[in-house]
């Protein structure tokens, strides 16, 4: 498997609930309709995991329970004002759960192992840093940039999320192929 598709496919595969009830709230489908559905995957994905006797990660359950809260709000009170300001919560809730030491290590591919724990843990907080940055901007333009809402959401979250994803990958896969050429190059250590 490429090492990028390696990278994102577990990063999707936690938040897939989540992306489908923004995706589905997007093309306005009924909010009643986006988050059953969006709960029903949440729900799915987890109880797959647990029949086949997988772990569930830490963001995986943040996942499900942000489209289990956030699911049932939308269904209560159909309000814009509420699915304005959600992201603002969902942000800083991810970011705190990104402030976990360590919590990319298991997106890092094979090759990677033993060459970039440091990157990727320094990764993690910039990732932390970004959702932290999200919240409040999400939360300024909601409040005082209201008719402009729908067109940043549309714009700075995934392209704040996919330069970020490109500067990692690229600055993780420079940093781990020097490495691996350096430990390569480096002479055998000669017996005594």
């Amino acid at each position: 498997m490429h090492p990028l598709l390696y990278a994102a496919r577990p990063l999707v595969m936690d938040f897939l609930a989540t992306i489908v009830f923004l995706i589905l709230v997007a093309l306005k489908v009924d909010p009643t309709l986006a988050a059953g559905v969006a709960i029903a995957i949440g729900v799915g994905q987890v109880a797959v995991l647990k029949l086949t006797g997988r772990p569930v990660a830490p963001l995986q359950w943040l996942g499900l329970g942000l489209v289990l809260v956030f699911g049932t709000a939308s269904l209560l009170t159909h309000d814009i004002r509420f699915l304005m300001v959600k992201p603002t919560v969902i942000y800083l809730l991810i970011g705190g759960a990104m402030l976990q030491r360590g919590w990319m290590l298991r997106y890092m591919p094979p090759i990677a192992a033993g060459h970039a724990e440091d990157v990727m843990v320094a990764f993690g907080y910039v990732w932390a840093g970004l959702m932290f940055l999200s919240a409040v901007a999400n939360a300024v333009v909601a409040i005082a940039f209201t008719d402009h809402w729908v067109a940043f959401m549309a714009i700075f979250p995934m392209a704040s999320k996919i330069a970020l994803f490109a500067v990692q990958y690229l600055t993780t896969r420079a940093v781990v192929r020097r490495r691996i050429l350096a430990a390569r190059a480096a002479p055998e250590a000669l017996p005594a």
